[in-house]
């Protein structure tokens, strides 16, 4: 696996591909968390009954495997439990960004 700065940089990169325009990013954004080879990407936007509250909600998550060298992808069912996606493996963080950015079944952005 490349270096977690080198991985860090990339993801920085990749969420900033998927983040909406500047002046709409108060009504819904983009955000992640990489920690221990764990990568989640949260949606971020205000509470549909209270406009001040701001919902941050997982919508996708990849993990790398060291020993088999891959990255698993996964999404959040509406029960709250990850489920492996139907591609489920890829080599790369950007493979993984591009399966979640095209979005086949509709599980990531609905």
């Amino acid at each position: 696996m490349k270096s977690i700065n080198l991985i860090q940089n990339t993801i920085e990169i990749e969420i900033e591909k998927i983040r909406p325009r500047e002046e709409i990013r108060a009504e819904l954004d983009f955000t992640f968390t990489f920690e221990n080879n764990i990568l989640v990407i949260f949606e971020v936007r205000p509470s549909f009954m209270d406009k001040t509250i701001i919902i941050s909600r997982p919508i996708a998550k990849t993990r790398y495997y060291k020993s088999q060298e891959i990255w698993k992808i996964y999404w959040m069912r509406a029960n709250d439990n990850w489920e492996l996606y139907e591609t489920s493996e890829v080599k790369t963080i950007v493979e993984f960004f591009e399966i979640v950015e095209e979005d086949e079944h509709g599980c990531f952005f609905g």
